[in-house]
């Protein structure tokens, strides 16, 4: 009975061994399994964070083309030279590089108007617009 005792703690240890083993995988596969689906939900969330990202730059890219066309309907509407000259002369009171400027002030609304200009963008627009343009004529009246 000693030896049946001795094998039957034998294979009692063993039992147990195998038993702590399948528990300590099963443990470590649990882990794998609950980091995998930590990693797949951070995943899901930074697909929705670069969709989102994805639709507001596709809404900034159609407005900024909506004002591109927009920008260029205003140039062909001012691209002729005589109708900026016009303009810096008329509202801007520029004058030629060979010309001299007379203002008289007088008091009334048209001069109360044109002081809001300068604040306009568009008329900023024309400032430089014309000013490439002085400088473009000037270039061609210099002799060489």
């Amino acid at each position: 009975m000693n030896l049946k005792s001795r094998v039957q703690k034998q294979q009692k240890k063993k039992i147990r061994k195998i038993r702590f083993y399948h528990s300590f995988l099963t443990i470590v596969l649990l882990l794998c399994v609950c980091q995998i689906s930590y990693s797949a939900l951070l995943n899901l969330a930074k697909i929705v964070v670069y969709q989102t990202k994805i639709i507001k730059a596709q809404e900034l890219k159609a407005q900024a083309e909506e004002r591109n066309k927009h920008l260029k309907n205003e140039i062909k509407n001012f691209s002729s030279m005589y109708k900026v000259e016009s303009i810096a002369r008329n509202n801007l009171k520029m004058a030629a590089k060979d010309e001299v400027l007379i203002i008289i002030n007088q008091q009334n609304e048209e001069t109360k108007t044109t002081e809001n200009i300068p604040n306009n963008k568009f008329v900023k627009f024309l400032e430089t617009f014309s000013s490439k343009f002085n400088k473009d004529i000037s270039s061609e009246k210099t002799p060489e």
